[in-house]
């Protein structure tokens, strides 16, 4: 990446090393206001993007977390008439009860709309989603601009966000979703740019150390059978335990058995898997 940069572009943050190509779809996608779309298996980084945007351009996050059952108006507002009408009934309520705006709670993208200062809108898992959600979402972010029918109100955005879109790949998204959308998949990283990931993390860690952790991290990984592969925070949470264990100060792992099995993988095939397979190679 060349080292001349606008001002207000995307440089990478302190825990988050940043590839040239990667650096470039996120400053394009915000000169463009177009949202960025994110792919990659758990793990990649995908969601910490989002939080080193905020940080590296000093601005606020908010994460909107995409869940099966949700409905886009959940995103936008909620009208609370269950409090409206408890106030109404008991009237020890310091609300005007006849003032419905005093009932109405923005939702994640009506905050990202109604903030006084340009934000980072994270929108995590879209892939949960049905089409139509994807598609009147979008609508939404490219008009700026939705309706609070109780109030007879429009909702303009004060600033356009810079939306970061992320997706685990689960099912596919759909056509015009993915065409109103700059497009990067992130591919989980190799073990040069992981020792780069650790050395961030770790920055005094035994040499002898990272290399094995990183070489019998990679080794689990491939396992036949395993359903949830570890990720990188799961990497770094075992190198932290090994660190803390004093039978591995000098970078030497396994003895006995592969230590901390549980710190890397979470479901109980994925721990049997792992360990008959430790066993196996040490036999």
């Amino acid at each position: 990446m060349s080292n001349t940069q606008s001002s207000g572009d995307f440089v990478g943050a302190n825990k988050y090393i940043l590839d040239s190509e990667l650096a470039q779809i996120v400053n394009v996608s915000m000169k463009l206001e177009m949202p960025l779309l994110l792919k990659g298996e758990p793990g990649t980084g995908k969601t910490m993007l989002a939080h080193a945007i905020a940080e590296n351009l000093k601005m606020p996050l908010i994460v909107l977390n995409v869940k099966s059952s949700m409905k886009l108006i959940e995103t936008l507002y909620q009208y609370d008439t269950l409090t409206r009408l408890n106030d109404s009934r008991f009237g020890d309520s310091k609300r005007d009860v006849s003032n419905i705006e005093d009932y109405i709670k923005m939702g994640k993208i009506g905050q990202a709309f109604t903030a006084d200062q340009k934000v980072v809108l994270l929108i995590d898992e879209i892939d949960k989603a049905d089409t139509d959600f994807q598609d009147d979402m979008l609508d939404v972010l490219d008009q700026m601009q939705f309706d609070i029918i109780e109030i007879d109100r429009t909702i303009g955005a004060k600033h356009r966000p810079i939306f970061i879109i992320t997706s685990n790949a689960k099912k596919d998204l759909s056509d015009p979703f993915l065409g109103r959308c700059n497009f990067h998949h992130i591919a989980f990283p190799d073990p040069k740019m992981m020792r780069k990931i650790i050395n961030v993390h770790f920055p005094d860690i035994n040499e002898k150390l990272a290399e094995n952790a990183i070489d019998h991290f990679y080794k689990l990984r491939e396992i036949e059978g395993i359903e949830k592969r570890p990720a990188t925070r799961e990497l770094i949470n075992w190198i932290r335990a090994l660190s803390s264990d004093p039978d591995f100060k000098g970078g030497e792992i396994i003895k006995k058995e592969v230590p901390f099995l549980g710190v890397l993988f979470k479901k109980s095939n994925d721990f049997s898997r792992a360990s008959n397979s430790a066993k196996r190679t040490r036999a």
